[in-house]
């Protein structure tokens, strides 16, 4: 299995079911705030994930807290995902350039490390063209990248909604060199991340969302406020044909810790995430 299946997949199943062991929620389970609990989460929502769902995400910040100990779960997440069928998405945003971009692809995009993931989300803000070592690494191995774009956090827009010499958003400029890359392969690898809350930003600052070729992995669903209604606003075409990987995750764990409970959660957002628009 690699990441070009991605839209058979999406189509197939469209939620990605967010592993996010926060400390809060962690407790809210009756746990300690220790690896073995930090495992206990990450398996019991896999086991609630597998043959429902698609994709994970992981939250790489809530497994680095707990040091090696907390690495060496997500490495155990990461490799039961794939035995059970299901694409990985390390959410680590990661962004730097030359040689240590390089060595941030070789760790999470090479199949031969302990934390390779179907794919990466990361952020262009030194350049898109400094994803360049992780654009050609995920090509030649068949993984994803997520590029930010234009993120559910208000925080966002500073940078995002700033305009460049020529006039055009920054955001829309990360889209058009995400295009360009995936013109160039097979299939489009290079995906973005845009928030499900965005409203009406991508088309005030002149993004077409619905022409974009590859995957759109969009937060902000559940929990954050986000709805199918505003899916379809956000992304129209995208998200009827099966472009866009809705992201949920406390919505989702928060019924834990049982895993059956957690599953009847996954089950009814996927049945309503397929009833309209698909």
């Amino acid at each position: 299995m690699t990441f070009r299946n991605w839209h058979d997949a999406a189509q197939a199943s469209p939620l990605c079911v967010g592993i996010d062991p926060h400390p809060e929620q962690i407790a809210q389970w009756g746990l300690p705030d220790t690896p073995d609990a930090l495992g206990t989460f990450a398996q019991n929502v896999l086991s609630a994930a597998t043959e429902r769902a698609k994709f994970i995400k992981p939250q790489s910040a809530f497994f680095e807290r707990h040091g090696s100990a907390g690495i060496a779960v997500l490495e155990d997440l990461l490799a039961q995902a794939r035995e059970a069928g299901v694409m990985s998405i390390l959410d680590a945003k990661r962004g730097d350039i030359g040689s240590t971009m390089a060595g941030y692809a070789d760790a999470y995009l090479n199949p031969a490390r302990p934390l390779a993931a179907d794919a990466l989300t990361v952020s262009p803000y030194l350049g898109v063209g400094s994803l360049r070592p992780a654009m050609e690494l995920a090509a030649e191995h068949g993984k994803g990248l997520f590029v930010l774009a234009l993120t559910s956090n208000p925080e966002g827009r500073e940078v995002q909604h700033a305009r460049t010499q020529e006039g055009r958003a920054v955001a829309a400029e990360v889209v058009r060199h995400a295009e360009e890359v995936n013109g160039q392969l097979d299939v489009p690898l290079i995906g973005l991340v845009v928030g499900a809350t965005i409203g009406t930003a991508a088309a005030d600052l002149g993004i077409d969302l619905p022409s974009f070729s590859g995957p759109v992995l969009s937060p902000g669903f559940g929990s954050q406020g986000a709805g199918v209604a505003d899916l379809e606003a956000v992304f129209g075409d995208a998200y009827s044909d099966g472009r866009v990987i809705v992201n949920a995750s406390r919505s989702l764990s928060r019924r834990g810790p049982d895993s059956a409970d957690i599953a009847d959660e996954i089950t009814t957002v996927i049945e309503a995430l397929r009833l309209k628009g698909r």
